[in-house]
C-alpha cells in the first residue's frame, strides 16, 4: 500500500489565501503549456518543461501567501505519496538486468518464438499479462517482467513492439484493476471507505466489458500481421540466444520465486526484491558468471555481444545505475503534485466540479473526468484516487450513491490512463522498461481508452448506477444544484 496523507478540503483552505476558481486555472493552465511547449514543439526530455511548471506553481503560491516551508511541506507530501513507486523503479531496473543475465528473460523469449505465431500473440500476449498481473497484483512488476520479454518474442514474429507494448499494457492494467492484492485496489477502497471486495466486484463488470473489446482489438490487429515474419529473423534471435547464454527452464527460477511470492501475499518490494537475488544467484550457478560480475550486473546493466544484433538491441539493460532518468522525471513530476495540492488549487477546482453536478450519472462521469486530469496534473496514479476518493465522497451520500460507485470511478478512470502521460510516472517507467516511447505506444494502449469510455457510457446510460435514498438537502436529479462561492 502507498504511503499517503490527507489531502486538504475545500472548506479547510485559509480563505484569505483561497485562490478563486480563475486563479486556480492559471497555474494548471501553465503546467500544460510548459510540457507541450518543452515536450512537443521543442523536444526537450521532460525534465526542464517540469522544472519550469515547479517554478511557476511555487511562484503562484508565494503571490497567495504561502511561505517556503508550507510549500516544501507539499512537494515532501507528494513524494511521500510515491516513494513506493519510486523504489519499485530503482528495484525494477536492477530485476531486469539480472533476470537477462541469468536467462530468464532470454528463455522466456526463446520458448515464446516456439510457440506464439503473429495472428495470435497480440491477443495472448494481452491475456497472459492480465492473468499475471491479477495473480501477483502488480501492473509494473508484470511490464517489467514478462512485458519485457514479449517485446523479445513480437520482435522475432514480426510484430511492432508499440503494438506489443499496448496489448501487454492492456492486460497488466486491466488484471491489476481486479486483483485484491493491488495496491491501488486497495487504496480506492481505503480512501473512499468501500469494502475492498465490493469494490472489486463493482468494477467486474466495467472492466470485462473493456478489457474483452480490447481483446478483440488486438485480435484484429494480429490478422493484420499475419505472414509478417521476416524470413530467418526467428532462427537468428533464437541462435544469438542460444550462443550467448544457457537456454533452460531451469532459467526461470527467478520468475518462480518472484510470482510464488506475490502469490502468497507478500508486499511487491520485498518480492521484487528477492526475485533480484534470485536472478543474481541464478546467474552464477547457471550461466556461469562470477559473483562480483553478477552484481556488477545489477549496478550497471547488460550489453550482450552475440552475433544477432535484434538480441543485444532487445538485451542491453542499464540496470539499477540506468535508472537515473526515470527517478529524476518521476521526483520532478510527483514535485509538480505535491505543490498543486498544498496551494489549494485541485481543491478548488474539485469544489468547483462538485458545485455544477446535476445528477448521479454527471457525478459518476465527473468523477472519472478529474481523475484522469488529476493524473495529468500530478503525474502519478494514487493522487487521481486520493484526491477525488476523498473529496467526493460526502456528494456521492447526497445523491445517494454508495461508496463503491466512487471506487469504481476513480480506479476506472484514474489507474489505467496515467500510462497515457509522457511525463507521468507509470508512462515513465513503461517506456523506459520496454524501450517504446509513450507515444508510440499509446495508440495501441486499447485499455487505458475503453476503460473510461465504458465507465462514461455506463453513467450516461445509468446502467449498473445504483441510486439510494439522497441525503437531506441534496438535488433532484433534475434539478441543479446551487451555486456557491468561489472567492
Amino acid at each position: 500500500m502507498a504511503r499517503s496523507f490527507t489531502p486538504t478540503a475545500y472548506e479547510d483552505l485559509d480563505s484569505d489565501r483561497r485562490p478563486s476558481l480563475a486563479a486556480a486555472l492559471v497555474p494548471v493552465l501553465a503546467v500544460v503549456a510548459f510540457l507541450g511547449i518543452g515536450s512537443a514543439l521543442l523536444g526537450l526530455d521532460p525534465h526542464p518543461p517540469l522544472l519550469w511548471s515547479i517554478a511557476f506553481v511555487g511562484a503562484f503560491g508565494l503571490w497567495l501567501g504561502y511561505d517556503w516551508d508550507e510549500l516544501f511541506d507539499g512537494i515532501a507530501n507528494g513524494l511521500v505519496m510515491g516513494l513506493q513507486a519510486i523504489l519499485i523503479i530503482f528495484t525494477i531496473y536492477g530485476l531486469i538486468a539480472t533476470w537477462v543475465s541469468a536467462g530468464t528473460i532470454p528463455s522466456l523469449m526463446y520458448y515464446g518464438l516456439e510457440v506464439l505465431s503473429p495472428t495470435t500473440f497480440l491477443p495472448a500476449a494481452a491475456v497472459l499479462a492480465a492473468v499475471v498481473a491479477f495473480a501477483i497484483g502488480s501492473s509494473w512488476t508484470t511490464v517489467g517482467t514478462l512485458g519485457v520479454a514479449f517485446v523479445g518474442i513480437g520482435a522475432g514474429l514480426g510484430v511492432p513492439a508499440p503494438m506489443t507494448v499496448g496489448a501487454v499494457l492492456s492486460g497488466a492494467y486491466a488484471g491489476d484493476k481486479q486483483s485484491p492484492l493491488s495496491d491501488t485496489t486497495n487504496l480506492a477502497a481505503g480512501v473512499t471507505n468501500t469494502d475492498l471486495y465490493g469494490h472489486i466486484r463493482r468494477m467486474r463488470t466495467g472492466t470485462a466489458i473493456a478489457f474483452g473489446l480490447a481483446v478483440l482489438g488486438f485480435a484484429a490487429l494480429g490478422l493484420r500481421t499475419s505472414g509478417a515474419i521476416p524470413a530467418g529473423r526467428i532462427a537468428e534471435i533464437q541462435g544469438g540466444l542460444t550462443e550467448t547464454y544457457a537456454i533452460t527452464v531451469v532459467a526461470f527460477v527467478p520468475l518462480v520465486v518472484t510470482f510464488g511470492l506475490a502469490l502468497r501475499g507478500y508486499a511487491a518490494l520485498p518480492t521484487l526484491v528477492a526475485g533480484v537475488f534470485a536472478g543474481a544467484f541464478t546467474t552464477i550457478l547457471l550461466q556461469g558468471t562470477g559473483f562480483v560480475a553478477a552484481w556488477e550486473v545489477f549496478m550497471s546493466g547488460t550489453a550482450p555481444e552475440s552475433a544477432s544484433e535484434t538480441v543485444n538491441d532487445l538485451l542491453a539493460t542499464g540496470g539499477l545505475t540506468g535508472s537515473a532518468w526515470t527517478i529524476t522525471v518521476v521526483v520532478a513530476a510527483l514535485s509538480l503534485g505535491g505543490i498543486l495540492e498544498r496551494t489549494g488549487v485541485l481543491a478548488v477546482i474539485a469544489h468547483a466540479f462538485t458545485s455544477a453536478v446535476r445528477s448521479p450519472g454527471a457525478l459518476v462521469a465527473g468523477t472519472g473526468v478529474s481523475a484522469i486530469v488529476i493524473n495529468a496534473l500530478t503525474s502519478q496514479q494514487y493522487m487521481s484516487i486520493v484526491l477525488p476518493g476523498v473529496t467526493l465522497r460526502n456528494t456521492y451520500d447526497e445523491f445517494g450513491l454508495d461508496t463503491d460507485q466512487l471506487s469504481r470511478a476513480v480506479e476506472a478512470a484514474g489507474t489505467p490512463t496515467g500510462a497515457l502521460f509522457p511525463w507521468h510516472a507509470g508512462a515513465v517507467f513503461m517506456a523506459s522498461a520496454t524501450g517504446v516511447p509513450t507515444l508510440e505506444y499509446a495508440p495501441y494502449y486499447l485499455f487505458a481508452f475503453l476503460s473510461p469510455l465504458v465507465l462514461f457510457v455506463m453513467a450516461a446510460t445509468g446502467y449498473t448506477i445504483d441510486v439510494g435514498p439522497l441525503a437531506a438537502g441534496a438535488p433532484a436529479a433534475d434539478e441543479p444544484a446551487a451555486a456557491t462561492d468561489d472567492d
